[in-house]
């Protein structure tokens, strides 16, 4: 299915722990379906960045050293989901993360006549991720992106790009952290996972092979979703 035959808003949302592969996957979604990304992160910055009502309130509580509401963000999403870029729908990334947040985005989706097409969760092993994550780093010059056990530089230590010897690991990309990441994830989205289950909205996805494959299945289920 090509981007132009999406007549409706679609709107997906993207499950997965960190090292899951969602930002790589979402990527090719919108290019092959028109689709826009919107990560929670990016739609505070832009948000405040723009000096919308909902900016401004989220910067309020941000200065103040708080969390930003659920009503702030859902706010921020309605504004985003106006824009015209968005016609042909969104990827929601980490967003919603509770089903408090979900039930609110359901009935944002309900008041402009949308829905959420499909909740497809990235399903991976929480052994792998440890060991795919705790082993990458990147170089600090030009951000190429390296791996202790599957992508190492031709010359150890030296960027096979731009030749830096400057390479940069992230201080939380350890197996203890990691793996308490992954358990917070988990017990975190498994009442998602229930939720979208229980509206027929739930597609699961082996994201352990290799990229072109799960971009295939995801393709798949995206096109699905659309008919």
């Amino acid at each position: 299915m090509d981007a132009a035959v999406l007549t409706t808003p679609a709107v997906l949302i993207l499950l997965g722990p960190p090292g899951a592969g969602k930002g790589t996957q979402a990527r090719m979604l919108e290019d092959k379906f028109g689709l826009v990304q919107l990560s929670t992160g990016d739609l505070l910055r832009a948000a405040v960045a723009a000096g919308t009502d909902a900016g401004k309130a989220a910067k309020a509580v941000m200065e103040a050293g708080d969390l930003v509401s659920d009503e702030i963000v859902i706010a921020i999403l309605r504004d985003r989901l106006s824009e015209a870029d968005c016609a042909k729908g969104v990827i929601l990334d980490g967003f919603p993360r509770t089903t408090v947040q979900a039930q609110a985005l359901d009935d944002l989706l309900a008041s402009t006549g949308q829905k959420i097409n499909a909740a497809i969760s990235l399903e991976v092993q929480d052994a792998e991720m440890v060991t795919r994550i705790s082993g990458r780093y990147t170089c600090g010059s030009c951000g190429e992106g390296y791996h202790d056990s599957f992508k190492q530089p031709a010359t150890a230590g030296t960027c096979d790009k731009c030749g830096s010897t400057d390479m940069k690991r992230r201080a939380d990309d350890n197996a203890e952290t990691v793996a308490s990441r992954l358990e917070a994830y988990h017990a975190q989205t498994a009442p998602l996972i229930a939720y979208y289950d229980g509206k027929g909205a739930l597609k699961t996805i082996n994201a352990m092979g290799q990229i072109d494959e799960i971009a295939q299945g995801l393709n798949d289920i995206v096109t699905s979703a659309m008919a």
